[in-house]
């Protein structure tokens, strides 16, 4: 039974992994875009950072939950 929720686990991170990368573009597209005001700008940076934190931080988290789905 833990098996299945681990693999439950490591498929949520992946999805929300995902979701971070794609924000983190997002963010880095408006940061780079002169024609966005500069406060805009700045503000798209600093979330273009959290989100590439929050990727890595489920990228490792889901890493772990396929390790123990593995294991069983």
């Amino acid at each position: 039974m833990q098996n299945i929720k681990n693999a439950g686990n490591y498929v949520s991170e992946k999805l929300q992994g995902g979701g971070a990368q794609a924000s983190k573009e997002a963010n880095k597209s408006v940061a780079k875009d002169s024609n966005v005001p500069i406060g805009t700008r700045m503000r798209a940076a600093g979330d273009m950072v959290s989100d590439k934190m929050d990727q890595h931080g489920h990228e490792a988290d889901a890493k772990v939950h396929k390790e123990q789905a593995k294991r069983g």
